[in-house]
């Protein structure tokens, strides 16, 4: 019990309450009209005037509920606490009106959107209070019994609004977090095939500039060109990963766009073949897909010792769809070496969607990284 006490009152205040609309004016609107007209119109009732301001005075209190829900419980059951006081030294009848039952709205706005600590305050004072009116009407225990029931009715509902809007808060924080891990993916794997073709790029250079120093320029433009390219890419996803709310940014690349990977005018030459009907695949199969080819392609290029070709082969399979990646590279004899983070990462890509993903020596020699994912992305 102690655990639990001390648990709701470190709770913080909910981040997420929404300001003064045009709902919480026509509350007090409906209210102050209902107070004005009982106030007027009920005969019978102790100080009939004065009674009637005091529960005018709650309305200001209405509008704060969210803003200052402490406050605004003190101010509309301290109202209700002095119509009691007055009620018990006059000796006078029942000295409130009916409509300042709308303090009940501020009992559920205390644990609806108040931190842990003005809960129990909160709720401490408003049972004092009740208590006072209790025992100023001289209320049976069937009364007692209905008027706790319909206050602990009010705070129940209150805690199970607050928890869902915070339970729905999180999931839609742990769905923004699952977005950015695969943005900070892609990110990862862009960035790392531009580089590594700029630095081919810059290696070939070397090589041409002492031979034939006429393509220097060229060799020069397309790493200027690589390089604007990789920065407008990185630009756009930190963009993504920086800010809250979605941004309009380029479409993602699929399967259409791997033939623009090939080339035959540099080592490796790379080849891309595709076989089969691939133009209705998933959006997630088909970025996947492409992301796969495009950083085995780059771990080629990085890694393989005279590798002279590379070769991407995607090909469909009745509900699947297969992806490989080889080169003709030099293999190290011995065991093969483990997966590094970059393989891992895309194993990881391939599981998500319910396929699966083999890297490994080949048989004819080079290195193979094979893909196979299902046409229709899992989950």
């Amino acid at each position: 019990m102690v655990t639990v006490w001390r648990s709701i009152w470190r709770e913080p205040r909910p981040a997420h309450a929404p300001p003064i609309g045009r709902l919480d004016w026509l509350l007090v609107g409906v209210v102050a009209a209902a107070t004005l007209v009982e106030g007027v119109a009920r005969p019978g009732v102790p100080w009939q005037p004065l009674v009637t301001v005091l529960a005018l005075a709650l309305m200001p209190a209405l509008l704060w509920r969210r803003a200052r829900p402490l406050m605004a419980a003190l101010v509309g059951w301290g109202v209700v606490g002095l119509l009691s006081v007055l009620q018990l030294t006059a000796h006078a009848g029942d000295a409130g009106l009916y409509s300042t039952m709308a303090v009940l709205i501020l009992l559920y706005s205390l644990v609806r959107w108040g931190s842990g600590r003005e809960m129990v305050v909160g709720t401490a004072f408003v049972t004092v209070v009740v208590a006072l009116g209790m025992y100023a009407s001289s209320a049976g225990w069937a009364d007692v019994f209905g008027g706790s029931v319909l206050l602990l009715l009010f705070v129940a509902l209150a805690a199970v609004f607050r928890y869902r809007a915070d339970l729905w808060h999180r999931q839609q924080r742990e769905i923004r977090n699952q977005e950015r891990v695969a943005l900070a993916r892609e990110l990862h794997d862009t960035v790392a095939h531009h580089v590594s073709a700029i630095a081919v790029q810059a290696q070939a250079g070397g090589v041409v500039a002492g031979i034939q120093p006429e393509k220097a320029a060229e060799v020069l433009a397309a790493i200027e060109s690589e390089a604007s390219r990789t920065l407008a890419e990185m630009r756009s996803m930190v963009r993504v990963l920086r800010e809250e709310e979605a941004v309009a940014c380029s479409p993602q690349l699929g399967v259409a766009d791997l033939p623009a990977l090939a080339r035959a005018d540099a080592t490796p030459t790379v080849e891309v073949s595709l076989y089969g009907s691939l133009t209705r695949l998933a959006r997630p199969v088909d970025a996947a897909l492409y992301r796969l080819a495009q950083e085995s392609l780059t771990n080629a290029v990085r890694h393989a010792r005279s590798a002279t070709r590379v070769g991407i082969d995607v090909r469909r399979e009745g509900d699947a769809v297969r992806l490989r990646v080889s080169d003709d590279g030099r293999t190290e004899p011995g065991p093969a070496p483990e997966l590094g983070f970059g393989l891992l990462g895309m194993a990881e890509r391939a599981q998500l969607l319910g396929g699966s993903l083999s890297a490994g020596p080949g048989p004819e020699g080079g290195w193979v990284v094979e893909a196979v994912l299902p046409v229709e992305a899992l989950g």
